[in-house]
Protein backbone atom coordinates (compact mmCIF):
# COMPACT_ATOMS: atom_id res chain seq x y z
CA UNK A 1 0.00 0.00 0.00
CA UNK A 2 1.59 3.36 -1.07
CA UNK A 3 1.44 5.93 1.64
CA UNK A 4 -2.21 5.64 2.96
CA UNK A 5 -3.50 3.91 0.16
CA UNK A 6 -4.70 4.46 -3.41
CA UNK A 7 -8.16 5.76 -4.06
CA UNK A 8 -10.02 5.56 -7.25
CA UNK A 9 -12.36 8.31 -8.12
CA UNK A 10 -15.05 7.30 -10.76
CA UNK A 11 -17.04 10.83 -11.59
CA UNK A 12 -17.60 12.67 -14.95
CA UNK A 13 -17.93 15.83 -13.21
CA UNK A 14 -13.89 17.75 -13.35
CA UNK A 15 -14.52 20.10 -10.70
CA UNK A 16 -15.64 17.52 -7.91
CA UNK A 17 -12.27 15.43 -9.89
CA UNK A 18 -10.22 18.12 -8.76
CA UNK A 19 -11.62 18.78 -5.38
CA UNK A 20 -11.17 15.09 -4.45
CA UNK A 21 -7.60 14.71 -5.88
CA UNK A 22 -6.24 17.49 -3.73
CA UNK A 23 -8.34 16.27 -0.68
CA UNK A 24 -6.96 12.73 -1.27
CA UNK A 25 -3.22 13.56 -2.14
CA UNK A 26 -3.11 16.14 0.68
CA UNK A 27 -4.12 13.39 3.05
CA UNK A 28 -1.29 11.18 2.13
CA UNK A 29 -3.25 8.89 -0.36
CA UNK A 30 -2.67 8.26 -3.82
CA UNK A 31 -5.20 9.29 -6.44
CA UNK A 32 -6.53 7.74 -9.11
CA UNK A 33 -9.14 8.84 -11.55
CA UNK A 34 -12.20 7.76 -14.07
CA UNK A 35 -14.74 9.64 -15.94
CA UNK A 36 -17.27 6.11 -17.28
CA UNK A 37 -17.90 3.32 -15.50
CA UNK A 38 -16.20 1.20 -18.37
CA UNK A 39 -13.07 3.45 -17.21
CA UNK A 40 -13.41 2.83 -13.72
CA UNK A 41 -13.35 -0.81 -14.44
CA UNK A 42 -10.45 -0.61 -17.06
CA UNK A 43 -8.56 1.32 -14.08
CA UNK A 44 -9.55 -1.61 -11.47
CA UNK A 45 -8.31 -4.31 -13.50
CA UNK A 46 -4.28 -2.56 -13.85
CA UNK A 47 -4.00 -0.89 -10.41
CA UNK A 48 -3.84 -1.86 -6.98
CA UNK A 49 -6.93 0.04 -5.36
CA UNK A 50 -7.99 0.11 -2.02
CA UNK A 51 -10.60 2.12 -1.77
CA UNK A 52 -13.01 3.50 -4.44
CA UNK A 53 -15.42 6.87 -4.19
CA UNK A 54 -18.27 5.77 -7.13
CA UNK A 55 -20.87 8.50 -7.80
CA UNK A 56 -24.09 6.84 -8.58
CA UNK A 57 -24.97 8.82 -11.86
CA UNK A 58 -22.25 8.07 -14.29
CA UNK A 59 -22.60 9.18 -17.85
CA UNK A 60 -22.74 5.38 -19.74
CA UNK A 61 -23.69 3.48 -16.97
CA UNK A 62 -25.55 4.07 -13.28
CA UNK A 63 -23.47 3.33 -10.16
CA UNK A 64 -25.81 0.77 -8.60
CA UNK A 65 -24.99 -1.39 -11.90
CA UNK A 66 -21.54 -0.82 -11.91
CA UNK A 67 -21.82 -1.59 -7.65
CA UNK A 68 -22.15 -5.54 -8.49
CA UNK A 69 -19.36 -5.85 -10.94
CA UNK A 70 -16.68 -3.83 -8.72
CA UNK A 71 -18.31 -6.17 -5.66
CA UNK A 72 -18.20 -9.48 -7.76
CA UNK A 73 -14.15 -8.43 -9.30
CA UNK A 74 -13.16 -7.79 -5.65
CA UNK A 75 -15.52 -8.31 -2.94
CA UNK A 76 -13.26 -6.91 -0.27
CA UNK A 77 -12.72 -3.92 -1.93
CA UNK A 78 -14.38 -0.79 0.03
CA UNK A 79 -16.85 1.12 -2.34
CA UNK A 80 -18.43 4.88 -1.12
CA UNK A 81 -20.86 6.00 -3.33
CA UNK A 82 -21.12 9.83 -3.74
CA UNK A 83 -25.30 10.91 -4.51
CA UNK A 84 -27.06 14.11 -4.16
CA UNK A 85 -29.19 14.84 -1.12
CA UNK A 86 -32.37 13.42 -3.59
CA UNK A 87 -31.13 10.28 -3.97
CA UNK A 88 -30.18 9.54 -0.51
CA UNK A 89 -32.39 6.23 -1.35
CA UNK A 90 -30.24 4.64 -4.15
CA UNK A 91 -27.53 5.64 -1.58
CA UNK A 92 -29.07 3.09 1.02
CA UNK A 93 -29.81 0.65 -2.09
CA UNK A 94 -26.07 0.47 -2.74
CA UNK A 95 -25.41 -0.48 0.24
CA UNK A 96 -27.60 -3.09 0.60
CA UNK A 97 -25.39 -4.45 -2.39
CA UNK A 98 -22.10 -4.09 -0.95
CA UNK A 99 -21.33 -0.58 -0.87
CA UNK A 100 -19.32 0.89 2.12
CA UNK A 101 -21.26 3.97 2.99
CA UNK A 102 -22.19 6.55 1.86
CA UNK A 103 -21.39 10.60 0.88
CA UNK A 104 -23.83 12.86 0.36
CA UNK A 105 -23.17 16.06 -2.11
CA UNK A 106 -22.10 18.91 -1.65
CA UNK A 107 -19.98 17.26 1.02
CA UNK A 108 -17.87 18.40 3.86
CA UNK A 109 -14.46 17.97 3.00
CA UNK A 110 -13.21 16.08 6.66
CA UNK A 111 -16.40 13.86 6.51
CA UNK A 112 -15.10 12.41 2.81
CA UNK A 113 -11.47 11.72 4.60
CA UNK A 114 -13.15 10.32 8.03
CA UNK A 115 -14.82 7.26 5.43
CA UNK A 116 -12.00 7.14 2.70
CA UNK A 117 -9.43 6.47 5.77
CA UNK A 118 -12.08 4.15 7.82
CA UNK A 119 -12.44 2.43 4.23
CA UNK A 120 -8.84 2.03 3.68
CA UNK A 121 -8.11 1.26 7.46
CA UNK A 122 -10.38 -1.75 6.88
CA UNK A 123 -9.11 -3.01 3.49
CA UNK A 124 -5.40 -3.13 5.02
CA UNK A 125 -7.42 -5.36 8.02
CA UNK A 126 -8.84 -7.62 5.48
CA UNK A 127 -6.08 -7.56 3.31
CA UNK A 128 -3.77 -8.78 6.34
CA UNK A 129 -6.16 -11.21 7.43
CA UNK A 130 -6.61 -12.62 4.05
CA UNK A 131 -2.79 -13.47 3.85
CA UNK A 132 -2.19 -14.57 7.39
CA UNK A 133 -5.24 -17.24 6.77
CA UNK A 134 -3.69 -17.92 2.98
CA UNK A 135 -0.48 -18.96 5.60
CA UNK A 136 -2.33 -21.12 7.99
CA UNK A 137 -3.48 -24.15 5.30
CA UNK A 138 -2.30 -27.42 5.18
CA UNK A 139 -0.65 -26.50 8.86
CA UNK A 140 -3.84 -28.24 11.13
CA UNK A 141 -3.79 -26.93 14.87
CA UNK A 142 0.08 -26.10 14.84
CA UNK A 143 0.20 -22.79 13.77
CA UNK A 144 3.47 -20.57 12.80
CA UNK A 145 6.03 -19.58 10.35
CA UNK A 146 8.94 -18.34 12.71
CA UNK A 147 12.20 -20.09 12.34
CA UNK A 148 12.31 -22.16 15.56
CA UNK A 149 8.57 -23.61 14.31
CA UNK A 150 9.45 -24.71 11.14
CA UNK A 151 12.50 -26.83 12.83
CA UNK A 152 9.61 -27.93 14.56
CA UNK A 153 8.10 -29.35 12.14
CA UNK A 154 10.89 -30.34 10.07
CA UNK A 155 11.73 -32.71 13.18
CA UNK A 156 7.90 -34.10 13.45
CA UNK A 157 8.52 -34.93 9.85
CA UNK A 158 11.54 -36.81 10.41
CA UNK A 159 9.94 -38.28 13.50
CA UNK A 160 7.33 -39.62 12.51
CA UNK A 161 7.63 -42.86 10.67
CA UNK A 162 9.46 -44.50 13.71
CA UNK A 163 8.46 -46.39 16.34
CA UNK A 164 11.11 -44.45 18.87
CA UNK A 165 9.01 -42.98 21.94
CA UNK A 166 9.48 -38.56 22.00
CA UNK A 167 9.89 -36.33 24.66
CA UNK A 168 8.44 -32.96 24.35
CA UNK A 169 9.66 -30.19 26.36
CA UNK A 170 8.56 -27.05 26.94
CA UNK A 171 6.18 -24.59 29.67
CA UNK A 172 2.79 -24.66 29.92
CA UNK A 173 0.44 -23.34 27.14
CA UNK A 174 3.31 -23.98 24.34
CA UNK A 175 1.51 -26.42 22.81
CA UNK A 176 2.72 -29.85 23.69
CA UNK A 177 -0.37 -31.98 23.39
CA UNK A 178 -0.82 -30.63 19.34
CA UNK A 179 2.49 -31.90 18.65
CA UNK A 180 2.11 -34.85 19.92
CA UNK A 181 -1.76 -35.54 17.81
CA UNK A 182 0.23 -34.21 14.74
CA UNK A 183 2.98 -36.40 15.24
CA UNK A 184 0.28 -39.25 15.75
CA UNK A 185 -1.48 -38.21 12.15
CA UNK A 186 1.81 -38.12 10.31
CA UNK A 187 2.97 -41.76 10.94
CA UNK A 188 1.91 -44.78 9.74
CA UNK A 189 -0.23 -45.14 12.69
CA UNK A 190 -2.74 -42.26 12.13
CA UNK A 191 -5.71 -44.54 11.57
CA UNK A 192 -5.39 -46.02 15.36
CA UNK A 193 -6.26 -44.72 18.49
CA UNK A 194 -4.59 -41.20 20.20
CA UNK A 195 -4.66 -41.79 23.47
CA UNK A 196 -3.70 -38.60 25.69
CA UNK A 197 -3.48 -39.19 29.55
CA UNK A 198 -3.28 -35.91 31.99
CA UNK A 199 -1.16 -38.26 34.43
CA UNK A 200 -0.77 -34.77 37.38
CA UNK A 201 -4.77 -34.98 37.16
CA UNK A 202 -5.11 -38.66 38.12
CA UNK A 203 -4.77 -39.36 41.84
CA UNK A 204 -1.41 -40.97 42.59
CA UNK A 205 -2.91 -44.09 43.56
CA UNK A 206 -5.59 -44.39 40.68
CA UNK A 207 -2.94 -43.88 37.79
CA UNK A 208 -1.46 -47.15 37.90
CA UNK A 209 -4.44 -49.51 37.16
CA UNK A 210 -6.01 -46.37 34.95
CA UNK A 211 -2.64 -47.08 32.56
CA UNK A 212 -2.14 -50.48 32.80
CA UNK A 213 -6.21 -52.06 34.20
CA UNK A 214 -7.00 -54.22 36.48
CA UNK A 215 -8.34 -57.71 36.51
CA UNK A 216 -11.86 -58.35 38.83
CA UNK A 217 -11.18 -58.19 42.36
CA UNK A 218 -7.61 -56.76 42.51
CA UNK A 219 -8.51 -54.69 44.99
CA UNK A 220 -11.65 -53.18 47.13
CA UNK A 221 -14.08 -51.78 44.11
CA UNK A 222 -12.55 -53.57 41.32
CA UNK A 223 -15.75 -55.39 40.31
CA UNK A 224 -15.60 -55.86 36.81
CA UNK A 225 -11.75 -56.14 34.56
CA UNK A 226 -11.06 -53.21 32.94
CA UNK A 227 -8.75 -52.54 30.30
CA UNK A 228 -5.69 -49.78 31.13
CA UNK A 229 -4.97 -46.69 28.65
CA UNK A 230 -1.64 -48.17 27.23
CA UNK A 231 -3.66 -51.64 26.23
CA UNK A 232 -6.61 -48.85 24.25
CA UNK A 233 -3.76 -47.35 22.69
CA UNK A 234 -2.60 -50.51 20.87
CA UNK A 235 -1.63 -49.83 17.25
CA UNK A 236 -1.85 -45.97 18.10
CA UNK A 237 -0.11 -43.37 20.44
CA UNK A 238 -0.21 -42.66 24.28
CA UNK A 239 0.59 -39.53 25.04
CA UNK A 240 1.51 -38.95 28.82
CA UNK A 241 1.85 -35.49 29.65
CA UNK A 242 3.59 -34.19 32.49
CA UNK A 243 5.52 -37.54 32.79
CA UNK A 244 8.05 -35.89 35.59
CA UNK A 245 4.41 -36.32 38.11
CA UNK A 246 4.72 -40.52 37.85
CA UNK A 247 5.51 -41.96 41.16
CA UNK A 248 8.87 -43.82 41.12
CA UNK A 249 7.10 -47.41 41.39
CA UNK A 250 4.83 -46.58 38.30
CA UNK A 251 7.90 -45.32 36.29
CA UNK A 252 9.23 -49.04 36.92
CA UNK A 253 6.42 -51.04 35.17
CA UNK A 254 6.03 -48.12 32.70
CA UNK A 255 9.57 -48.79 31.80
CA UNK A 256 8.89 -52.56 31.32
CA UNK A 257 5.96 -51.55 28.74
CA UNK A 258 9.35 -49.93 26.70
CA UNK A 259 11.26 -52.45 26.78
CA UNK A 260 9.03 -55.39 26.83
CA UNK A 261 6.48 -54.24 24.76
CA UNK A 262 4.21 -55.98 26.85
CA UNK A 263 1.51 -55.23 29.91
CA UNK A 264 0.44 -56.53 32.83
CA UNK A 265 -2.33 -55.50 35.02
CA UNK A 266 -2.65 -54.63 38.16
CA UNK A 267 -3.51 -58.38 40.22
CA UNK A 268 -2.29 -60.13 37.17
CA UNK A 269 0.55 -62.63 36.39
CA UNK A 270 -0.21 -63.06 32.58
CA UNK A 271 1.65 -60.43 30.64
CA UNK A 272 -0.17 -58.94 27.25
CA UNK A 273 1.79 -57.81 24.29
CA UNK A 274 1.14 -54.10 22.96
CA UNK A 275 1.97 -52.21 20.20
CA UNK A 276 1.56 -48.98 21.60
CA UNK A 277 3.73 -45.62 20.61
CA UNK A 278 4.51 -43.61 23.65
CA UNK A 279 5.04 -39.35 23.16
CA UNK A 280 5.65 -38.04 26.37
CA UNK A 281 5.64 -34.26 27.50
CA UNK A 282 7.40 -32.28 30.53
CA UNK A 283 7.17 -28.49 31.46
CA UNK A 284 9.60 -29.46 34.32
CA UNK A 285 13.94 -30.36 33.50
CA UNK A 286 13.41 -34.11 34.03
CA UNK A 287 17.48 -34.26 33.68
CA UNK A 288 17.20 -32.41 37.61
CA UNK A 289 14.51 -34.71 38.24
CA UNK A 290 16.93 -37.67 37.54
CA UNK A 291 19.37 -35.99 39.90
CA UNK A 292 17.53 -35.31 42.68
CA UNK A 293 15.95 -38.76 43.00
CA UNK A 294 12.53 -38.10 41.40
CA UNK A 295 12.89 -40.02 38.08
CA UNK A 296 14.31 -43.07 37.28
CA UNK A 297 17.59 -42.14 34.79
CA UNK A 298 17.29 -45.53 32.85
CA UNK A 299 13.33 -44.44 32.04
CA UNK A 300 14.81 -40.86 31.32
CA UNK A 301 16.74 -42.44 28.47
CA UNK A 302 13.95 -44.52 27.32
CA UNK A 303 11.83 -41.34 27.00
CA UNK A 304 14.57 -39.01 25.34
CA UNK A 305 15.73 -40.65 22.48
CA UNK A 306 13.72 -37.98 20.07
CA UNK A 307 13.41 -34.38 22.45
CA UNK A 308 11.50 -31.59 20.56
CA UNK A 309 11.49 -28.61 22.72
CA UNK A 310 8.75 -25.91 22.53
CA UNK A 311 9.55 -22.68 22.32
CA UNK A 312 7.55 -20.12 24.41
CA UNK A 313 5.58 -17.72 23.00
CA UNK A 314 7.39 -14.42 23.87
CA UNK A 315 10.19 -16.29 21.83
CA UNK A 316 8.45 -16.28 18.71
CA UNK A 317 6.77 -12.85 18.41
CA UNK A 318 6.75 -12.98 14.78
CA UNK A 319 3.77 -16.00 14.93
CA UNK A 320 2.02 -14.08 17.09
CA UNK A 321 -0.48 -12.44 14.52
CA UNK A 322 -0.59 -15.64 12.70
CA UNK A 323 -1.98 -17.19 15.87
CA UNK A 324 -4.51 -14.39 16.56
CA UNK A 325 -6.12 -14.57 13.19
CA UNK A 326 -6.24 -18.15 13.55
CA UNK A 327 -7.85 -18.25 17.08
CA UNK A 328 -10.16 -15.47 15.70
CA UNK A 329 -11.95 -17.16 12.79
CA UNK A 330 -12.65 -20.05 15.26
CA UNK A 331 -14.39 -17.85 18.03
CA UNK A 332 -15.88 -15.76 15.59
CA UNK A 333 -17.24 -18.92 13.97
CA UNK A 334 -18.26 -20.45 17.48
CA UNK A 335 -20.08 -17.36 19.35
CA UNK A 336 -21.38 -16.66 15.42
CA UNK A 337 -19.83 -13.33 15.31
CA UNK A 338 -18.82 -11.52 12.01
CA UNK A 339 -15.40 -10.29 13.66
CA UNK A 340 -12.93 -9.55 10.33
CA UNK A 341 -9.95 -8.60 12.21
CA UNK A 342 -7.51 -6.74 15.21
CA UNK A 343 -6.92 -2.51 14.77
CA UNK A 344 -3.28 -2.08 14.78
CA UNK A 345 -3.34 -0.82 18.32
CA UNK A 346 -4.65 -3.93 19.58
CA UNK A 347 -2.34 -6.34 16.81
CA UNK A 348 0.81 -4.19 18.36
CA UNK A 349 -0.30 -4.67 22.40
CA UNK A 350 -0.57 -8.40 21.23
CA UNK A 351 2.93 -8.80 19.56
CA UNK A 352 4.27 -6.88 21.97
CA UNK A 353 2.88 -8.82 25.11
CA UNK A 354 5.30 -11.30 26.92
CA UNK A 355 2.80 -14.27 26.94
CA UNK A 356 3.89 -15.96 30.30
CA UNK A 357 0.85 -18.11 29.89
CA UNK A 358 1.87 -18.87 26.47
CA UNK A 359 -0.37 -20.14 23.41
CA UNK A 360 -2.79 -21.14 25.60
CA UNK A 361 -2.92 -17.41 27.17
CA UNK A 362 -3.00 -15.97 23.38
CA UNK A 363 -6.00 -17.91 22.45
CA UNK A 364 -8.02 -17.34 26.37
CA UNK A 365 -7.37 -13.27 25.43
CA UNK A 366 -8.33 -13.88 21.66
CA UNK A 367 -11.71 -15.92 22.72
CA UNK A 368 -12.54 -12.95 25.23
CA UNK A 369 -11.68 -10.36 22.97
CA UNK A 370 -14.62 -11.87 20.32
CA UNK A 371 -17.14 -12.42 22.87
CA UNK A 372 -16.80 -8.32 23.95
CA UNK A 373 -16.21 -7.04 20.72
CA UNK A 374 -18.37 -4.27 20.10
CA UNK A 375 -18.32 -3.88 16.58
CA UNK A 376 -16.55 -5.77 13.28
CA UNK A 377 -12.83 -5.07 14.47
CA UNK A 378 -11.31 -6.14 18.45
CA UNK A 379 -9.83 -2.99 19.89
CA UNK A 380 -7.14 -2.63 22.32
CA UNK A 381 -9.62 -1.68 25.30
CA UNK A 382 -11.36 -5.18 24.38
CA UNK A 383 -8.44 -6.90 25.28
CA UNK A 384 -7.34 -8.12 28.79
CA UNK A 385 -5.62 -5.47 30.95
CA UNK A 386 -2.68 -7.31 31.37
CA UNK A 387 -2.49 -7.34 27.42
CA UNK A 388 -2.94 -3.71 27.35
CA UNK A 389 -0.95 -3.00 30.28
CA UNK A 390 2.49 -3.70 27.90
CA UNK A 391 1.37 -0.91 25.05
CA UNK A 392 3.62 1.94 25.67
CA UNK A 393 2.25 4.94 27.55
CA UNK A 394 -0.08 2.25 29.26
CA UNK A 395 1.49 0.46 31.43
CA UNK A 396 2.86 1.95 35.40
CA UNK A 397 5.70 3.24 36.65
CA UNK A 398 7.33 -0.29 38.19
CA UNK A 399 10.99 1.40 38.68
CA UNK A 400 12.02 4.35 40.72
CA UNK A 401 15.79 4.81 41.53
CA UNK A 402 16.18 5.07 44.90
CA UNK A 403 17.94 8.72 43.79
CA UNK A 404 15.23 10.25 42.21
CA UNK A 405 14.27 11.65 38.77
CA UNK A 406 14.55 14.76 36.79
CA UNK A 407 11.12 14.93 36.23
CA UNK A 408 11.24 17.34 33.49
CA UNK A 409 13.29 15.53 31.65
CA UNK A 410 11.26 12.41 32.02
CA UNK A 411 8.57 13.68 31.18
CA UNK A 412 9.93 14.87 27.93
CA UNK A 413 11.81 11.43 27.23
CA UNK A 414 7.68 9.85 27.88
CA UNK A 415 6.36 12.60 25.50
CA UNK A 416 9.08 11.92 22.74
CA UNK A 417 8.57 8.01 23.09
CA UNK A 418 4.75 8.45 22.87
CA UNK A 419 4.87 10.84 19.66
CA UNK A 420 7.28 8.94 18.10
CA UNK A 421 5.39 5.37 18.67
CA UNK A 422 2.51 7.58 17.11
CA UNK A 423 3.75 8.77 14.03
CA UNK A 424 5.40 5.37 13.49
CA UNK A 425 2.00 3.81 13.71
CA UNK A 426 0.20 6.65 11.37
CA UNK A 427 3.20 6.22 8.77
CA UNK A 428 4.39 9.56 9.95
CA UNK A 429 0.77 10.85 8.82
CA UNK A 430 1.14 13.72 11.64
CA UNK A 431 -3.10 14.44 11.07
CA UNK A 432 -3.62 10.89 12.31
CA UNK A 433 -1.20 10.48 14.56
CA UNK A 434 -2.28 13.33 16.28
CA UNK A 435 -5.72 11.47 16.72
CA UNK A 436 -3.71 8.75 18.08
CA UNK A 437 -2.63 10.94 20.63
CA UNK A 438 -6.26 12.56 21.23
CA UNK A 439 -4.35 16.34 20.48
CA UNK A 440 -5.18 18.59 18.21
CA UNK A 441 -3.10 18.92 14.84
CA UNK A 442 -1.47 22.28 15.84
CA UNK A 443 -0.62 20.69 19.31
CA UNK A 444 1.42 18.23 18.25
CA UNK A 445 3.59 20.23 15.64
CA UNK A 446 4.79 22.51 18.17
CA UNK A 447 5.65 19.25 20.26
CA UNK A 448 7.48 18.16 17.56
CA UNK A 449 9.35 21.13 17.17
CA UNK A 450 9.82 21.70 20.49
CA UNK A 451 11.46 17.83 21.56
CA UNK A 452 13.49 18.34 17.90
CA UNK A 453 11.50 15.11 16.51
CA UNK A 454 12.20 14.67 12.58
CA UNK A 455 9.29 13.01 11.40
CA UNK A 456 9.54 10.56 8.81
CA UNK A 457 7.06 12.93 6.43
CA UNK A 458 4.60 15.87 7.25
CA UNK A 459 1.34 16.03 5.78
Amino acid sequence: MAGNGTVLVIDDEPVLQDVLGSLLKGDGFEYLQATTAADGQQVLREEEVDVVLLDLMLPDRSGLELLPDIKEFDPHLPVVVITAYSSVESAIEAMRLGAFHYVPKPFKNEEVLHLVRRAAERRALLVENLELRSRLEGMGEIVGTSRRIEEIFELMRRAAPARSTILIAGESGTGKELVARAIHRLSPRGDGPFVPVHTSAIPADLLESTLFGHVKGAFTGAINARKGLIEAAHNGTLFLDEVGTISLDTQTKLLRVIQEREIRRVGSVDAKAVDTRLVAATNTDLWQEVQQGNFREDLYYRLNVITIEMPPLRDRSDDVPLLATHFLRIYSEENQREVEGFSSAAMDALTEYHWPGNVRELENAVERAVVLCRHDTIELDELPQAVRGDVPGVQAVTEFPAEGVDFRESVADHQERLIREALKRSDGVQRRAAGLLNLSPTTLNEMIHRLGIEPNHED
